[in-house]
């Protein structure tokens, strides 16, 4: 094949047919997606393959894949469609669900994303391309926008500190859990109230199982604490909708040494006392309601804060307040971020993946209302609560237990004469959701779009399609006349100044556009982290997940209504399972470190059922990426680390004799591919051969998937198990530090043990009949509002697509390691001396500029660093993606090689070796420009020091950050800001 023919054999530069072949003599339509994805186009890529030695894309991928591991037939996908066709396609899906009023609740509610929130953050790629903010220096504005959220959550549990979000609810739940059981050592024992969201002891239970935590449910009013307790969860209000007073039992989980989690309902804090007043250690819960939409089960920011004694055994991560190089304030994700990467199986967490996108939302959704508009909006709630209780009461049903507990947006109702089949037969002819609770109760909840109409209309369907004999408003006068009940909080909230400033649109537009011009996103530039794939997350995958069709679902809503979300799901899996080989596929983890969890769950369901529980040993190899060790931990594995050789692979006779020496208690092997050093190891076959003999499992991190779509596949390599990132391979966009979806896929004998939900029924195909775990994620099928963009992606693309950005993507990496290797070594490569989609740059010889310094430079050439010092330190990780062109590219290497230069200076004396462009970098606006200037180099070298840059040039917002600073000094809320 020549150099200018794609995979699909038409000529390069002659207009492709995005679907089916156009009629005789009338021209194909031009606007072919795959063209728009991938960056380089056909004089670019001869210009490239030239470069490297190549004559076509086929024969470079042909000496970088091994031959025995490429997959000989092409991808068996729908043909790719153009833009056009495939929304119209996905619409008719889409209308397949209804979209009904859900009263049900549990934990999600419908809300009002303010509009102004929406097309200036949900719908803008300023805010949903960037990466997670580990440069933290062009990263100020979703750091502050994520402090706000910090500072919001810990405002309105009552408690000192909170992290800048978790995956959900109950997620979060079971990381409190987990936080007690390290921090109360030698007690086994977590109480969880049964009153709790049916989700969340779903969760939490899977987590305890593995970890040997005894989960202990029932009443919290009969439970007794005893010396094994470490701790002890309630829902405030509960999943029924009534609110318990729990000073004493909290009284009672401290005097017996335990610790106590709320998980609350975020806007009833606006007025109910919050749960740190009445002796909660730590509190959990969901940020959607603030302005998120229920996207049928996510993405959603989970929240979690806990006393200040506590900060350093919080999981995720935590935004903090340090100061730069000048001595301002300046913002860093601080404390144990990322510890996983750093403790590895000793970690406390695998979280890797918060919901940042989710949670900046929620943040800007209190800003824009502010403390009293919140109050206003919970009020007006609770008003319409009582008022359709009352109401209820009036056409003569039961309405809450005989305790007589207060509620504030959720009742229980007991049908007169128990006619709940009529009642719900009419709910659903009125286009509403109940919550079915049992055979005799229904559960109501209200919320934010619930409006006088729809109370009166609930009415008619509990009186038999009959208008109430009674006003609304004299049912309200004589509510409002009652003195409440409600335990209310006297404490003041959310009194920092930021949420009090931008309550007109114009302003809260102004300070959104203010935060994103502070963040380096794909929108300026390419963003080259290596494992991260960082690709073009395109405007026509992103358009669908606010259609109301997709955005409004609730996640317990009855299958019938979710019919369109049901094809997207059966297709996206049978799309997925003929790009891995797998037989099965569950895309309820709802993030890749979730995913890692999963898939070694399913393995250890299955040595279990086998009855072989004595496999608990997981091999890893010493370059995997840090959330490895901590997932395997989590499922109950001893992590036993394998070598790598010299030249970054696995070494296999390591492998051999540890795999003999544990081959009784030999559970499985996690392996990347291609390696965590950016290599496609051409023993991998071996490799899965020597565990399944000792009688291991292959899990396989899809965190490089990228290099593999079309090329060949896990399960084809013996692989039993892999998780794919959604967000990385299949275009959903990274958001700041989250969202993340990270499905898995599972080899034939596995899939009786993919994950179950006790909510709802996962289908046949994922129904998990032989597993004990049960969910991983609060949602049946975890992030499912953002699925759209992975199927919209695929659909476009097609097998041949698909295939040409693999191969692009190891073009591209391989351009740049050709053009940088004479500058910085390449420091692992496989056959024929190429890479795989990402090559490792090796600075350990310089001696008087570290791998850090370059990152700094590297701002105020406009460029993000790539990966730096890991998974070797003292390098940087380079990964190019397909979407980049050639002109981006070299912009990218012309930057290090100027770079280079500049480190050469420094070494060889010529620049001072501390007061230099490297150690001073990055160079700020106001430094640049203030009337004093004592550096003995140039304005010009220090801010413009590549000709590209005069015609765009991006500023980050403060110099160097002092991290060390920060966290010996840990302030992490806004009112720090202030006090600083």
């Amino acid at each position: 094949m020549s150099v200018c023919e794609p995979t699909n054999h038409k000529k390069a530069g002659a207009p492709e047919s995005a679907g089916a072949p156009s009629a005789p003599n009338i021209p194909a339509h031009p606007d072919v997606f795959r063209r728009r994805h991938i960056g380089p186009g056909p004089a670019e890529t001869r210009e490239m393959l030239q470069t490297l030695g190549f004559t076509s894309l086929e024969e470079l991928v042909g000496r970088a894949v091994p031959e025995q591991i490429r997959l000989r037939r092409p991808l068996q996908l729908p043909a790719p469609d153009d833009e056009y066709h495939v929304l119209a396609r996905l619409k008719s899906i889409a209308s397949q669900n209804q979209v009904f009023r859900s009263y049900i609740g549990m934990g999600y509610s419908d809300c009002i994303t303010p509009a102004v929130i929406q097309r200036n953050m949900l719908e803008n790629p300023g805010w949903y391309t960037p990466y997670t903010p580990y440069q933290a220096e062009i990263s100020q504005g979703r750091l502050e926008a994520l402090l706000n959220f910090q500072t919001m959550i810990a405002d309105l549990t009552g408690l000192e500190i909170a992290n800048s979000s978790l995956l959900d609810e109950a997620t979060a739940a079971a990381e409190a859990m987990i936080m007690c059981h390290n921090l109360k050592e030698g007690r086994n024992v977590f109480f969880v109230s049964s009153t709790c969201h049916p989700q969340t002891l779903d969760v939490v239970a899977t987590r305890a199982r593995p970890l040997g935590i005894r989960v202990v449910s029932g009443p919290h009013e009969e439970f007794l604490f005893d010396e094994k307790v470490c701790g002890a969860l309630v829902q405030y209000p509960d999943t029924f909708g009534e609110i318990h007073k729990f000073d004493p039992f909290a009284a009672k989980a401290h005097s017996a040494g335990a610790l106590l989690v709320v998980a609350a309902d975020l806007m009833s804090l606006t007025l109910l006392r919050p749960p740190g007043e009445f002796g909660a250690d730590i509190a959990v819960g969901n940020a959607q309601r603030f302005g998120v939409p229920m996207a049928y089960g996510g993405p959603h920011a989970g929240f979690f804060a806990t006393r200040d004694a506590f900060k350093r055994h919080m999981p995720g991560r935590i935004v903090g307040v340090s100061k730069d190089s000048r001595g301002r304030p300046a913002l860093r994700l601080a404390l144990q971020t990322r510890e996983q990467h750093i403790r590895r199986e000793r970690a406390t967490s695998n979280i890797c993946t918060a919901q940042a996108l989710l949670a900046n939302i929620a943040s800007m959704y209190a800003c824009y209302h502010g403390p009293a508009g919140l109050k206003q909006i919970a009020a007006r709630i609770h008003g319409l609560t009582r008022v359709l209780a009352a109401g209820l009461e009036r056409l003569g049903h039961r309405v809450g237990t005989g305790s007589k507990l207060p509620f504030f947006d959720t009742i229980r109702v007991y049908p007169e004469g128990k006619k709940i089949a009529d009642i719900l037969k009419r709910a659903e002819e009125h286009r509403m959701n109940f919550r079915v609770i049992d055979e005799g109760a229904l559960g109501i909840s209200l919320d934010e779009t619930t409006s006088e109409a729809d109370v009166a209309e609930i009415w008619r369907v509990f009186n038999g399609d009959q208008a109430a004999a009674f006003d609304l408003d004299n049912i309200a006068l004589r509510v409002k006349a009652d003195a409440s009940d409600l335990d209310l909080r006297e404490s003041a909230y959310l009194s920092h100044p930021v949420f009090s400033r931008f309550h007109s649109e114009t302003e809260m537009m102004r300070y959104i556009k203010r935060l994103e011009s502070k963040d380096l996103s794909l929108t300026t530039s390419m963003i080259p982290l290596g494992s991260c794939t960082m690709k073009l997350n395109a405007a026509v995958e992103m358009l669908p997940i606010t259609w109301p069709e997709f955005a409004k679902l609730h996640p317990f809503a009855p299958s019938k209504q979710a019919r369109g979300y049901h094809m997207l799901f059966e297709q996206l899996e049978a799309w997925l399972s003929e790009i891995t080989g797998f037989s099965a596929i569950s895309l309820q983890p709802n993030a890749g470190s979730q995913g890692e969890y999963a898939g070694l769950l399913v393995i250890r369901g299955y040595h279990a059922h086998r009855g072989e529980e004595r496999r608990n040993v997981c091999l890893i190899p010493t370059s995997a990426h840090g959330t490895n060790p901590a997932s395997a931990v989590m499922a109950g594995f001893q992590v036993v680390p394998v070598s790598c050789d010299a030249e970054g692979n696995i070494d296999l006779a390591d492998l051999q004799a540890k795999a003999e020496r544990h081959r009784n208690e030999l559970g499985a092997l996690m392996v990347t591919y291609p390696s965590t050093h950016g290599v496609f190891e051409e023993s991998i076959r071996d490799i899965c051969k020597i565990v399944h003999a000792h009688g291991g499992q292959v899990y396989m991190d899809g965190a490089n998937m990228n290099a593999q779509v079309g090329l060949c596949r896990p399960a084809d390599m013996g692989a039993d198990v892999c998780h794919l990132n959604l967000h990385k391979t299949f275009c959903i966009p990274h958001g700041g530090g989250g969202p993340g979806v990270g499905p898995i896929g599972v080899a034939k004998h596995l899939t009786d043990f993919l994950p179950k939900h006790a909510v709802v029924d996962v289908g046949s195909r994922n129904a998990a009949s032989k597993s004990e775990s049960g969910a991983v994620s609060a949602a049946p099928w975890g992030s499912a509002g953002i699925l759209p963009i992975s199927w919209v992606y695929i659909a476009l693309m097609g097998g041949a697509g698909l295939i040409e950005a693999t191969q692009y993507a190891i073009l591209n990496a391989n351009y740049v390691a050709g053009r940088l290797r004479k500058f910085f070594p390449i420091l692992y490569t496989g056959h024929a001396g190429l890479v795989a989609h990402e090559c490792i740059l090796d600075l350990r010889a310089f001696k008087s500029v570290t791998v850090e310094d370059v990152a700094k430079r590297l701002m105020d050439y406009g460029f993000h660093a790539p990966t730096i010092s890991w998974p070797v330190p003292g390098t940087m990780m380079v990964e190019p993606t397909e979407s980049e062109s050639k002109a981006e590219l070299d912009r990218f290497c012309d930057a290090l090689i100027r770079i280079q230069e500049e480190i050469v200076e420094i070494e060889s004396g010529k620049s001072d070796g501390l007061n230099n462009l490297l150690k001073n970098a990055p160079h700020t606006a106001d430094v640049v420009s203030a009337e004093n200037w004592n550096r003995p180099y140039s304005r010009e070298r220090a801010a413009y020091p590549a000709p590209w840059l005069r015609e765009f040039k991006f500023w980050p917002a403060v110099g160097r950050i002092d991290n060390v600073y920060g966290d010996r000094n840990p302030v992490c809320t806004c009112v720090g800001m202030e006090a600083y």
